[in-house]
């Protein structure tokens, strides 16, 4: 049996808890609600998958080499209120008392060092199944045999695993597919343009009859016979929008070769239950404080 690794996409769980629940604040008046939400998220993880091995990712205030390479990249995003990000420390003072290392590196996203950490020679064998806890749908791309990722679908406790054969049947193209699927039909989340007219259907459609955006130009340079069954509007938009697909492709597509310090050794799980308790009488999770003694996180001898 391979030993189960999940690394946890900080942000990606940090915004999900905070549209889920209402404001909650601890003894002392500051607000938890994203925080409790992540903690909640975190438990459930480490309960259904009992993993030997856990790390959590964070993106980083600066900006990316993305906005380096497209300026208007998630320029259209809306500003979330500071009482969000103000709990990002708190959320990182849990971490610790869980005694999971936290991964984050300046000018990348936390869905790079995630890709990083999956790729990474200690953890992209047999041995290892990594499980991608997150909110957010950007790293499908990374399911493969060793890959797994454990989405929430609604709220914070509606989840579900995606394998390879769970990709495919949601949008009917394999996870290495879908950054040309994204690059075409465009991401507004994120300001990718893409190729203004294509939408899902037709992106989708495209992939799957050229398999990628590359070979897709490639048939259009040469007149491929199989171009016949889109219509010849759907053909002049990909020539006009050429320079935006392959802009959009280099936007989603997730980079593997991160300068991250990681190793698999510092991930092992060695929850105390007495740190844990600390920080929930600290914050005011009372109603965690029962459940403490359930968190084996895999072998029931990393429980200290």
């Amino acid at each position: 049996m391979a030993k189960k690794f999940i690394i946890i996409d900080g942000n990606a769980l940090l915004h999900r808890a905070w549209h889920a629940l209402p404001p909650l604040t601890t003894p002392t008046g500051e607000l938890v609600n994203a925080a409790y939400g992540f903690t909640l998220i975190l438990m459930k993880a480490l309960k259904d998958i009992k993993p030997e091995y856990a790390a959590v990712t964070f993106d980083r205030k600066e900006k990316t080499f993305r906005h380096e390479m497209y300026t208007e990249y998630k320029a259209t995003r809306v500003k979330q209120p500071d009482e969000l990000y103000a709990q990002i420390p708190i959320i990182k003072k849990i971490v610790t008392a869980f005694d999971l290392p936290i991964f984050e590196k300046e000018r990348f996203e936390a869905d790079d060092v995630i890709a990083t950490i999956c790729k990474n020679k200690e953890v992209n064998k047999p041995e290892v199944e990594s499980i991608v806890v997150t909110g957010d749908m950007d790293t499908l791309q990374l399911v493969d045999d060793n890959t797994k990722v454990y989405a929430l679908r609604k709220g914070i406790t509606d989840t579900v695993v995606y394998d390879e054969a769970a990709v495919f049947e949601k949008y009917g193209l394999r996870p290495d597919q879908l950054n040309d699927f994204k690059a075409m039909r465009g991401d507004p989340s994120d300001n990718v343009p893409g190729a203004k007219g294509i939408g899902e259907v037709g992106a989708a459609a495209l992939i799957k009859e050229f398999g990628s955006i590359e070979k897709m130009y490639e048939a259009i340079e040469k007149d491929d016979p199989r171009l016949s069954k889109f219509k010849p509007r759907i053909i002049e938009i990909l020539k006009k929008e050429k320079d935006s697909v392959f802009l959009g492709k280099k936007l989603v597509t997730l980079v593997s070769d991160a300068p991250v310090d990681f190793h698999l050794k510092d991930c092992e799980i060695k929850i105390k239950p007495q740190k844990v308790s600390e920080i929930f009488k600290e914050l005011g999770f009372t109603s965690l404080l029962k459940k403490v003694d359930e968190l084996s996180g895999g072998a029931q001898s990393n429980l200290l």
